[in-house]
């Protein structure tokens, strides 16, 4: 399905995963809407492009505490249907922020954005 929402840069880095099955497209699994689907290694990403390095640390810190709970939601609903699945951040700060409320997430620094 076409890329939600019309944020050219989150299509971008979305279309630019490495073995991305779908460029230029969203995949629906589980009634949810995922930035990209690698089926050799049937893994979904959710692409996070927020410019979160401009904020304060406590602003950090909240914003990563308010979008962790659709984060496992959507990890959940991956897992249901077999696939792994991965966050992708813009940068290392993002990426500590939700590790520190989340060991069990993989979050990968998208270089490529």
């Amino acid at each position: 399905m076409p890329h939600a929402g019309g944020a050219n840069a989150h299509n971008k880095c979305a279309d630019r995963i490495k073995n991305n099955s779908f460029p230029g497209w969203d995949v629906l699994v589980n009634g949810k809407q995922f930035d990209a689907l690698v089926l050799a290694t049937r893994t979904l990403w959710k692409v996070k492009t927020d410019d979160f390095d401009i904020h304060s640390p406590r602003s950090q810190a909240f914003f990563a505490k308010v979008k962790l709970p659709e984060i496992r939601r959507e990890a959940k609903l991956a897992a249901q249907c077999g696939y792994n699945f991965v966050v992708g951040v813009k940068s290392a700060a993002h990426k500590a922020a939700l590790e520190k409320l989340d060991k069990t997430l993989t979050i990968v620094v998208m270089n490529w954005c």
